[in-house]
């Protein structure tokens, strides 16, 4: 088993009057501040050999110490799952991802993941990094998404997705009447109290959903959406935001709402969808080797296209 990593620094005098959690996020880059901000609340922060709080300032020459637990490393194993293959060439693996299908193995999915799919389609994926994945998608949102499958690929893809020049368009049915299209500006970062969650918050990250009408229904609206940012969850909590919550996010979505006078076929329909009405329609990239520009677009799934025509024929 590995040791625990032991760190030490001592503060920088020009820190005096910062939080503890700002500055060890500037005397240790290689960890990001909330994992930081953890360890000072798991105990394992220590400043002139005290614990100390995440809020605790500084005033400089203290002497840190910080003990890291080594994670536990879970092994990625090719498995037979089948995969919906839109385009692959040697440099790309462009698929349609179903609903229920993780993209990484972590903690409560060991297995049985996107990544395990692609180890099986191409066991060279395992000396990429993350196995070729440059961008995610939900558990349980659907769509079109680009795998790299050599290193200059991936190299090329995060430069794309960092320049933006990696375009991707969804589709999504929200509760509520939409007038017109806009943006939606607003930082997101982890939610305060639920760690799984995240939320808008002064503290997060920039983060820009852009979206337009589609069609509207009697109290839901059909749109399609383009990505500025890339943080998790983005579009579930940026449009929960501006109060036109995704159709059956269990996260965001809150309780279940039926308009009134909806017809059978419809109540059975939104009591049935389980999962946020959320489609990767549409992919932009420039091809990593020719720098020719290339897009695929994923068909919507059976169960939001029914959603789309419950909606239609309820008025």
């Amino acid at each position: 088993m590995t040791d625990q990593v032991y760190l030490t620094a001592i503060v920088p005098e020009n820190f005096a009057g910062w939080r503890l959690d700002r500055t060890l996020a500037e005397v240790f880059p290689d960890y990001s501040r909330s994992s930081l901000k953890n360890l000072i609340l798991d105990g394992k922060v220590h400043v002139n050999q005290q614990v100390v709080r995440p809020r605790s300032t500084v005033s400089g020459g203290e002497k840190i110490e910080i003990w890291i637990e080594p994670e536990e490393k879970i092994e990625w194993l090719p498995q037979d799952i089948s995969l919906n293959i839109l385009y692959e060439d040697e440099d790309l693996i462009v698929i349609n991802k179903p609903a229920g299908l993780v993209v990484h193995p972590g903690a409560g999915n060991p297995d049985r993941t996107l990544v395990n799919a692609l180890l099986f389609h191409d066991r060279n994926l395992s000396t990429l990094p993350r196995a070729g994945i440059v961008h995610r998608l939900d558990k349980d949102t659907t769509g079109v998404m680009v795998v790299a499958r050599s290193l200059r690929a991936h190299t090329s893809l995060i430069k794309q997705l960092q320049s933006r020049q990696l375009k991707r368009e969804y589709q999504a049915i929200v509760v509520g009447n939409v007038i017109a299209g806009g943006a939606v500006e607003a930082p997101l970062g982890r939610h305060p109290t639920q760690r799984t969650c995240m939320a808008v918050t002064d503290k997060g990250k920039p983060a820009v959903t852009h979206y337009r009408v589609e069609r509207k229904f009697k109290a839901h609206t059909h749109l399609r959406l383009q990505l500025e940012t890339g943080r998790t969850h983005q579009i579930r909590v940026h449009m929960a935001h501006i109060g036109f919550p995704l159709v059956g996010d269990p996260v965001y979505g809150g309780r279940l709402r039926i308009p009134k006078d909806s017809d059978e076929n419809l109540i059975r329909i939104l009591r049935n969808f389980k999962r946020q009405a959320l489609h990767s329609t549409r992919l932009e990239l420039k091809h990593p080797e020719t720098g020719l520009p290339m897009s695929w677009e994923a068909p919507l799934p059976t169960d939001l296209s029914k959603l789309i025509a419950g909606l239609r024929d309820n008025g």
